[in-house]
């Protein structure tokens, strides 16, 4: 419940980062077509990082956690390692076209937030490489470390992914009025999809009578016995 409790955070910051009033763009700056494709692209390539292949490295690591058999177990942890590293990967190249080809004055938000998620992307690998084995002291920690600074880049990720689409609209002036919702969407299902697979054994569980359990009195019935005496009848039943 607590990754909820972040997610429940990161959709409250979202929506109140879209419903912010979207100022008039200037018109007299001009923008070539080789500068929008590359913001699209910049933009592109921070959402298949952080609002995709994160979200799904961490999905599949969570769900690893089920998973008895040991081959299994193995295949989900370096789909996770694939998956983080692909998104540090995007998130890089998404950096450097940003250093090269946009100014960077950091005098808005998004580039302020970027520029300290870029650093937490990084740092996230080299914490995961450090991992300790199993059984060690330092392992609770090192485990709480890891998970709530993956937590906190999706969340800040698809948070500026937001203050980006708003930047872009303020510079071009182009609707976004089908990706927004799009990208609220998805926040949301993956939000759901994550909050599911962490009760799915719970739910799971409600429909069962674990032998540890121990019957209540008023899961007892007394009912006739068909076929016997009227001496034997009174027997109780479980239901």
């Amino acid at each position: 419940m607590q990754s909820f409790g972040w997610v429940i955070i990161g959709i409250i910051c979202i929506l109140a980062t879209s419903a912010q009033s979207t100022p008039v763009p200037r018109e007299s700056e001009k923008l070539s077509p080789e500068f929008i494709f590359q913001a699209k692209l910049h933009g592109f390539l921070l959402w298949a990082s952080v609002g995709f292949l994160m979200p799904v490295g961490i999905l599949i690591i969570r769900i690893s956690n089920r998973v008895q058999c040991s081959k299994k177990r193995r295949i989900l942890f370096y789909s996770h390692v694939i998956f983080q590293m692909s998104a540090v990967l995007l998130a890089t190249v998404a950096a450097a076209l940003s250093i090269k080809k946009f100014e960077n004055s950091f005098s808005n938000t998004h580039q302020k937030v970027g520029l300290g998620l870029y650093g937490l992307i990084l740092a996230q690998p080299l914490i995961g490489f450090l991992r300790p084995l199993r059984g060690v002291k330092s392992r609770s920690m090192w485990y709480a470390v890891h998970w709530l600074l993956g937590t906190a880049i999706c969340i800040t990720g698809m948070m500026n992914i937001y203050l980006g689409m708003h930047g872009y609209y303020k510079m071009t002036s182009k609707s976004l009025r089908i990706w927004t919702p799009l990208l609220t969407v998805q926040v949301v299902l993956m939000a759901f999809i994550h909050l599911l697979q962490d009760r799915w054994d719970h739910i799971k569980k409600q429909g069962m009578i674990l032998r540890e359990e121990q019957i209540s009195p008023g899961d007892i019935q007394i009912t006739d016995s068909p076929g016997r005496s009227s001496d034997h009848k009174g027997f109780p039943s479980i239901l």
